[in-house]
């Protein structure tokens, strides 16, 4: 809270005039800096007309776009950091993000198995590697860059880590 008044120019007490806890102030970022994401992608499938991999390619494109431009990362951490004293936000995260995003996904994989256009795979297990290398890049972005590790080419590494999965996904 210190950080953030800091951050804003107001004081702690400030905040309180705003948001009625902790929690809350979390929720709103969540809710301002990535569940705004999600909604983006589920509009990016309703337009979407024909084969999926290419649609699954243009929502990780469009999610490291989101983790190199904005908060994005720092709010993963925050929640991962928070989490543990504070596990309502970290229920707030699982509920309005993690437990929106992998079944709408896991539809997107089912649709591509069911059309031929990839083999029968385990489609939790299939999101949760989709995810894997936007997680890695975040924790990458915002715990090892800050301590001089050599910043990652996010665009490619995800564009690599795409290739590989949907290539695996192949009949």
């Amino acid at each position: 809270m210190e950080d953030i008044s800091d951050r804003a120019g107001i004081s702690k007490a400030a905040i309180y005039l705003y948001f009625k806890d902790k929690l809350t102030l979390l929720q709103t970022l969540v809710q301002e800096t990535v569940t705004i994401n999600l909604t983006t992608a589920r509009a990016m499938a309703e337009q979407h007309d024909g084969p999926i991999a290419p649609l699954i390619s243009g929502i990780a494109e469009f999610m490291g776009g989101r983790i190199e431009s904005s908060p994005m990362p720092d709010m993963l951490k925050l929640v991962i950091a928070e989490s543990r004293a504070h596990p309502a936000i970290g229920r707030y995260y699982l509920e309005n993000v993690v437990n929106q995003g992998i079944p709408f996904l896991e539809e997107l994989i089912l649709r591509g198995v069911r059309s031929g256009e990839f083999r029968a795979v385990d489609p939790g297990l299939t999101v949760r590697t989709l995810f894997a290398p936007m997680l890695v890049a975040s924790i990458w972005k915002t715990v090892f860059q800050p301590l001089g590790a050599e910043p990652l080419d996010l665009q490619a590494f995800l564009r690599h880590s795409n290739d590989i999965l949907l290539r695996g996904l192949k009949p």
